[in-house]
């Protein structure tokens, strides 16, 4: 089994990076976000998480010359047709805080009755950036938007995304609990398996 000794995360947001180097201990790979290489964030115009999360793999690899994996990610809520989306990160505008995107997104679902929403992620790994053939995994997490923000952990929708078995949000989660359920945590165990195989 041939794996890089580093891989170049293509994202800025602590959060996630956070949870990639978690989600990923025990592959003895060295990890660097593109925060750690001065890289500047890719464009991301794209419709799908697929090609966003190609697009910025691409972009970290190509400014890296080393391994990129991306993940694009976000919540979907079926009353506003899949919004936030890929828009997510910027659901209230361009430069809005999680707290910001979270608290838009409570409002407009006020006087909702179907609260039915699901996280999605996408992850691309790249070996190289024209690479042909990249590795992709996904992982979804269903469950419905709470009437108010609860708990304190996590980042960006967790304190208002109600997990229906647990009766918690993702912010009212442990770290190991919320990794176990969630759409990162079953794109990145998925990737890890393909990595634990050879497909590199």
């Amino acid at each position: 089994m041939m794996l890089p000794p580093k891989i170049a995360i293509a994202s800025g947001n602590k959060g996630k990076i956070n949870e990639i180097n978690n989600l990923f201990r025990g592959l003895g790979i060295q990890l660097l976000s593109q925060l750690d290489l001065d890289i500047s964030e890719a464009e991301e115009p794209h419709y799908t998480f697929m090609e966003n999360a190609l697009s910025k793999a691409r972009h970290v690899s190509k400014n890296s010359g080393l391994p990129a994996l991306a993940d694009d990610s976000g919540i979907c809520v079926y009353a506003l047709n899949g919004q936030p989306g890929v828009r997510s990160a910027r659901f209230a505008g361009n430069g809005a805080t999680d707290t910001q995107n979270s608290q838009h997104l409570v409002d407009l679902m006020r006087h909702q009755t179907d609260r039915r929403a699901y996280f999605y992620c996408v992850l691309i790994l790249v070996r190289h950036h024209n690479d042909p053939a990249p590795l992709v995994t996904d992982g979804r997490w269903y469950g419905e938007l709470a009437r108010e923000f609860r708990g304190d952990e996590g980042f960006g929708y967790d304190p208002v995304f109600l997990d229906p078995k647990m009766q918690l949000t993702g912010s009212e989660m442990t770290t190991n609990q919320k990794n176990e359920l969630s759409h990162r945590g079953e794109a990145v165990r998925k990737m890890k398996r393909l990595l634990e195989s050879g497909a590199f």
